[in-house]
This record gives C-alpha cells, structure tokens and sequence, in this order.
C-alpha cells in the first residue's frame, strides 16, 4: 500500500492508496458527503418540534413522528453519506412502534448506523425554509440538542433559516422545508509520500 498527502490549504488531506469501494481513481478518499430534504404540512393542534426544541407556536407538523422536519433532513443526509438507505426504511411510517417517536432517536440511529461502517459525524449545515414562526430566538437550543444527540460539537452544527418569500407551498404556510448537507469522515491513518 502507498500513501501520498496532497497538501490541501485545509489541512493536511490525506489518501491511503487502495482499490475496492469509497475510492476516486483508486484512491479511498477519507470523507463523504451526503444531502438530505424533507417535507411536512402545517396543521393545527399538534406541537412544533424544530432541530430537538419544542417551540411554542399555534400549530405543528403533520407527520407519523414527531414530525421535525429540520431532523428528518439532517439525519437523511447522515444516512445518504453513509451510502445507507433513507429514515422511510429504518423508520416506516406504517410501523405503529414508530408513530409519535422522538426524531432525535431517528438522527441518533443515523449516526450510529454510518459509525457501523466506520464513519465519523465531521459537521452539519441545514436550511429550515418557514414564513412563521421566527426560529433565531431558538437556533442555539436546536444547535445545542442536534450536536448532543450527534455526539459533536454546536460549532460543528449549522442552522439557518429563512423564508420562502411567499412562493409556493411553504411560502403560503402550508407546510415546512428542510435542506441539509453532512459531511462524514473515516479516521485511515497518518501517511506521508
């Protein structure tokens, strides 16, 4: 097995030399990155759980769990970057086990599932797309909880919000979006060429 760093401006990116999957020209490359969106309608009566916080607000997500979009999202994209099926598959909303279930245990299992395959949660960014209610008064909180049940830190959680300007189904409130990238690593060990 050979070895060459490519001094990257980042840091010191290393590539072990290997065939076989998780390689770009033959060359395992340490790191995935995968993306994940999700959906859900605005109805009444049902409380709003955003990224781990329950925020209080007149109406809620509609959904088998408990419906956190901002999670949902973000423990696809974790799913995705371990080349692993999406939360439908580990979480079937026709399981009656999984109806009301907490979506910080969804994203707790995503992680677990990519560290099975040897992969390291590196960070988190993800976009809530909502015209109400206003989220900056609770992005620490979401920050916070996403990072404890990841097991990383809130520096490595990013999450914005924003509106979507009154375009389309979440921009007449009808429902929330939620985009969001993950970026996975795998400790090879140090080489140097």
């Amino acid at each position: 097995m050979t070895a060459k760093s490519h001094g990257s401006p980042c840091g010191d990116l290393v590539f072990a030399m290997r065939g076989g999957s998780g390689t770009v020209g033959g060359m395992e490359v340490p790191f995935r990155v995968g993306q994940g969106y999700d959906v859900h309608r605005i109805v009444p009566g049902r409380r709003l759980v955003l990224g781990g916080v329950e925020i209080p607000c007149d109406f809620g997500l509609d959904g088998h769990s408990d419906a956190d979009v901002l999670t949902h999202a973000i423990a696809d994209a974790v799913f995705g970057a371990a080349g692993l099926p999406d939360i439908g598959h580990w979480f079937p909303d026709t399981d009656a086990v999984n109806a009301g279930i907490d979506s910080q245990r969804i994203l707790a299992r995503a992680v677990a599932e990519a560290k099975k395959g040897g992969w390291h949660l590196a960070n988190i960014d993800a976009t809530l797309v909502a015209e109400r209610p206003k989220i900056a008064p609770h992005l620490t909180a979401m920050r916070a909880a996403v990072a404890a049940t990841c097991g990383i830190a809130p520096e490595a959680v990013g999450i914005k919000a924003t509106t979507n300007e009154r375009i389309g189904f979440a921009g007449r409130g009808e429902g929330m979006a939620a985009l969001a990238v993950a970026l996975l690593a795998r400790p090879i060990g140090r080489y140097r060429a």
